[in-house]
């Protein structure tokens, strides 16, 4: 049986596990994959003042010139916005400061940006211009790229680890899987049963895809979940759990917490017209899936 090396290192605010099945030397392929999560958190993070996007936030109306990793990783995410007509809205930071979602992962401190934004801000008031790599924010607002800048960091990995065919990423439950586990069968991913702790509702075998889901029970606080409606501002309600297989982890991400906002039924409509397939389950554990979900 082929040998297994697995590596653990608490990233972007996660447990970042990655597993290759080779008997060769791995070592540099794990060491690289880790260095892209601490560049996109070092760009990305809505947690650190020093970070290029938090520095973007004392910019306004003006187009600033920004890395490959963060135009790329806010073009993404006005692209999905425009696709869902808003239920993915990265320009949610200031109202996720204001639930209390503003604590740095290491330290605990509050990290508050104080920007003066205005109640209706939206996806709509921030451009990209690909020609010059600008981005401008047109208003005050707080961009929030958390259901963006891991799925970012698992698929920059993963093209570092290509050559071993057979590998695992597994940040915090999101996870990209290619080839077969150490037995040479598809990948087992169980999905975490949301109102029993410990336990799976289901489990799923997956290969050559990211997985991500999205819960009402992670981060969460005394006013809700992490999960925000962009039209209410609140803890989205529709839905306690959304799964979503993706050929990226960036698409699954982001697209598990569009098909959270809006729901079940419109969260399954939203997978089919991409050709995606998910797993949800409403409130109550309903089930909801797409046609193609066991087949996949």
């Amino acid at each position: 049986m082929t040998g297994s090396r697995t590596s653990t290192e608490i990233l972007l605010g996660t447990t970042v596990t990655i597993s290759i099945v080779t008997d060769a030397d791995a070592q540099g392929a794990i060491t690289r994959a880790f260095d892209w999560f601490r560049q996109v958190e070092a760009c990305c993070s809505r947690f650190d003042r020093a970070s290029e996007l938090m520095q973007l936030s004392h910019h306004i109306g003006m187009p600033v010139r920004v890395s490959e990793l963060l135009f790329e990783a806010v073009r993404f995410a006005l692209a999905v916005a425009e696709q869902t007509d808003g239920a993915f809205d990265p320009t949610m930071g200031r109202a996720m400061e204001a639930m209390g979602f503003n604590r740095e992962h290491r330290t605990g401190a509050r990290v508050d940006t104080a920007l003066e934004v205005a109640g209706d801000v939206s996806w709509r008031d921030v451009s990209c211009d690909a020609e010059t790599r600008t981005i401008t924010l047109c208003r005050p607002l707080v961009l929030d790229l958390g259901a963006v800048a891991k799925g970012l960091a698992i698929d920059m990995a993963a093209k570092e680890l290509q050559p071993f065919r057979d590998f695992a990423i597994d940040a915090g439950g999101d996870l990209l899987l290619s080839g077969h586990n150490p037995e040479g069968a598809p990948w087992s991913v169980g999905i975490r049963h949301p109102r029993e702790a410990g336990r799976v509702i289901d489990v799923l075998r997956v290969t050559d895809q990211a997985i991500c889901t999205s819960g009402d029970y992670e981060r969460t606080v005394d006013e809700g979940h992490h999960i925000l409606d962009p039209k209410t501002r609140r803890s989205a309600a529709g839905a306690a759990s959304v799964t979503v297989l993706a050929p990226t982890a960036m698409v699954a991400d982001a697209v598990a917490t569009a098909a959270f906002v809006l729901g079940p039924a419109k969260g399954i409509e939203l997978c089919d017209s991409l050709g995606l397939e998910a797993l949800i389950f409403d409130a109550d554990l309903n089930r909801h899936e797409t046609d193609g979900l066991r087949d996949e």
